[in-house]
Order: C-alpha cells, then sequence, then structure tokens
C-alpha cells in the first residue's frame, strides 16, 4: 500500500511540476509576430479580409496571453511592430472582430498598455 501511495504523489507532484512549467511560459514578441505573418497580407496591404490562418493565428495569440503581464507585454509589442511594419491602423482594430476573438485591449496604437489587464 505504501508504495501505491508514493507512486500517486510522485505523479501528482510531476503533473504539478508539468502545470507549474507550462504557466511561467509567456509567448514573446517575436513568437507572436513569427505566429501573426499570416496576417500580414491583410493588416498591410488592400486584402479585403482576413485568412484562416490569420484567424488561427490570433486565436493562438491570444490564448497564449494568458497572464496580465503577457498581455502588456504583448500590446508594447504590437504598438511598435505596427509602426515597423506598416500595419493599416483600422485593419487591426478590425482584425479581432473579423476572426471572433475576444481580445482583452483595443489594437490600437493610443491604448496605455500599462492599463490593458
Amino acid at each position: 500500500m505504501e508504495k501505491k501511495l508514493n507512486g500517486v504523489f510522485w505523479c501528482v507532484g510531476v503533473l504539478g511540476l508539468v502545470t507549474v512549467v507550462l504557466t511561467v511560459h509567456a509567448i514573446t514578441c517575436k513568437e507572436a509576430v513569427q505566429t501573426l505573418m499570416p496576417c500580414g497580407a491583410y493588416l498591410t496591404t488592400l486584402a479585403p479580409s482576413p485568412t484562416l490562418a490569420c484567424c488561427q493565428a490570433v486565436a493562438s495569440v491570444n490564448a497564449s496571453a494568458s497572464t496580465t503581464q503577457s498581455r502588456r507585454d504583448l500590446c508594447e509589442c504590437f504598438k511598435k511592430k505596427a509602426l515597423v511594419y506598416g500595419v493599416d491602423p483600422q485593419k487591426a482594430k478590425q482584425l479581432p472582430g473579423l476572426c471572433a476573438a475576444q481580445v482583452p485591449f483595443q489594437c490600437d496604437l493610443s491604448v496605455d498598455c500599462q492599463h490593458v489587464l
């Protein structure tokens, strides 16, 4: 019986460790920008709508930004990278809605990222 309990505690300990490791990693700016590359054509050209691949990328990045700090960091990242890549600000605002993504902050260059929750 004692060996079985030790095995159970070991499994619970490992699962707990895996959970901690998985939740500690927040998506980086570079990872987010790379993930969102399928959105480039929509955000920077006259493409009329985002592709399915773009919307999947938006959902992936949105899900990866699971903490307030990671969302604030991505907000700052997107503001800087939007200027670098020549993103159309109106299209950036429209993208979450077109992809049916509940993004916790407005995609706008004027947003104060320190107030993002």
